[in-house]
């Protein structure tokens, strides 16, 4: 197999666990030295002058890589600081709050169990696409035979271990505290009721180490002890089952708010005292409002799936201006940082699927930062007799929505999705009743009529797979069937399709 293989985006993921295993020792270490030599050269340092934060999630594997990375990093004299079980994001402070050079995150994500991977930062961010392209060609050439054989404390590196998510739930404790300003400073959160769903991954410590010290009552909260198992449910708050746990708990408890992370806590979603979700565009609306404030007439980037309604919440609801870009956190935070450095007012960039990075906090995508604004918006909107729901009140959801995933099957599947989505540009110029917008980075987007589905469809490749994602919505009952209906009559006309899911939908 080769290592190249295992690039997914800007992280490397692969099976870590089984018969199938493709993240063995061996391609962990391997992995590890080219992530040496690619942070030596961003970086101009010996690895003598290098310390680096190695953390993980709760996955079953994660030890054995850890040990993996860690030996590498010894033998090559790094300074090691063994932060064990840590989210993502606070691998990436301790960039800044703790002058590492760089730091190692194991983790792959929302994944099953048996999947593992490796995220990487500097202080300037996680690693490009392009870094891990070199990381992992680097290490196809290297003979591990060369890496081997060092155990912390042995010989090499200096190795510490490091509580560092204690410093990191202090940091949003003060957080809130500050924001809040109540008269029990030190208990702002004394009468809220707050359940946090962590999916048995990193996410237990927001409970326990940054609301319950705090004054909030935590009972009823699910899922805060690590299972690299995941036995509950999958850690997604993308995921339907994920949510029903969360809003079934704030209302069987009845809490004033619910909480959910992902496994590294990257991601979050919410859910308000009614039950009801604040997820994807909800998220993406509460999160504008809170980033706006400050920021008048400011740019929020999204993702390319948001909904037109969205789009005229935050133009003519906040003010500020919706720059829709390409699906990808790392391609939103991109775009944002490109924006502000051309002198483009932008505070915030956010994914549907619950990365949230604001520039205020170096545009890191950190479910528990975002989660802690939110609360600490909570707390200021009791004092006014509000609700975090009458931030929102004003979002347009439409009425019917529809997600379809058509594989495709042909070898180069990059050109064969961009041939679909060109042909498909070419087709709407020539259809009564659609309209193709013209401020889209990704794919195709389509605004369709009252008459033929009153609602939008957009059709863009996948960020990793070879799948053609389709996105559909509409203001109007049945509207769904007839934007399905009316594209179907044009994707039935490439055979290197699965259009099996368009099929069951009709």
């Amino acid at each position: 197999m080769s290592l190249t293989s295992l690039k997914s985006g800007t992280d490397i993921r692969g099976t870590a666990v089984g018969e199938n295993t493709e993240l063995t020792d061996e391609a962990v270490k391997k992995i590890t030295a080219g992530f040496i030599k690619r942070l030596c050269e961003k970086t101009g340092l010996e690895p003598c002058n290098i310390t680096v934060a190695v953390g993980h999630d709760s996955r079953i594997s994660a030890e054995r890589i850890k040990k993996c990375v860690i030996s590498v990093l010894l033998k090559n004299n790094i300074h090691v600081l063994d932060c064990s079980l840590a989210s993502t994001p606070s691998m990436f402070m301790t960039t800044v709050t703790l002058g590492c050079t760089a730091s190692v995150e194991i983790t792959a994500s929302h994944h099953p169990y048996d999947k593992n991977g490796l995220k990487f930062f500097t202080r300037d961010g996680g690693f490009e696409g392009s870094d891990i392209e070199k990381v992992l060609a680097y290490a196809e050439n290297i003979d591990v035979s060369e890496i081997d054989g060092v155990i912390p404390n042995e010989s090499g590196g200096r190795y510490e271990k490091v509580d560092f998510m204690k410093q990191y739930a202090e940091t949003l404790r003060k957080m809130i505290c500050e924001g809040v300003k109540a008269d029990d400073y030190l208990k702002p959160l004394k009468g809220f009721h707050i359940v946090t769903d962590a999916g048995n991954g990193a996410g237990g410590f927001y409970a326990k180490d940054v609301l319950l010290p705090l004054g909030a009552d935590i009972t009823g909260s699910l899922f805060l002890e690590p299972d690299g198992m995941f036995p509950n449910h999958i850690p997604n708050p993308e995921n339907p089952t994920a949510m029903k746990f969360i809003s079934d708990a704030v209302t069987e408890s009845k809490a004033d708010l619910g909480v959910i992370f992902d496994a590294d806590v990257d991601r979050a979603a919410c859910v308000d005292s009614s039950g009801a979700e604040i997820n994807r565009n909800r998220l993406v609306a509460l999160a504008s409002v809170i980033a706006l404030e400050n920021n008048e007439g400011g740019t929020v980037v999204t993702d390319s799936v948001t909904s037109g309604g969205l789009k005229d919440f935050i133009e003519k609801n906040l003010g500020g201006h919706q720059h829709r870009f390409k699906r990808g956190y790392k391609n939103v935070i991109n775009e944002a940082i490109r924006l502000n450095g051309e002198g483009i007012n932008c505070p915030l960039a956010i994914e549907t699927s619950g990365h949230a990075a604001l520039r205020e906090n170096y545009f890191l995508d950190d479910g528990a930062y975002l989660i802690t604004k939110i609360i600490i918006t909570l707390a200021n909107l009791r004092k006014q007799g509000k609700l975090l729901a009458d931030l929102i009140s004003g979002l347009k959801e439409p009425k019917e929505t529809c997600e379809l995933r058509f594989n495709i099957l042909d070898e180069d599947f990059k050109k064969y999705g961009e041939e679909v989505i060109s042909r498909l540009c070419e087709y709407a110029e020539n259809r009564e009743g659609w309209e193709t917008a013209p401020d889209n980075y990704e794919g195709v987007c389509i605004s369709l009529d009252k008459e033929h589905g009153d609602g939008r469809m957009l059709l863009r490749m996948s960020v990793h797979d070879p799948v053609l994602p389709f996105n559909a919505e509409s203001n109007s009952d049945g509207g769904i069937n007839k934007i399905i209906g009316q594209f179907a009559d044009f994707i039935k006309k490439f055979d290197k399709l699965d259009l099996s899911s368009i099929c069951d939908k009709r």
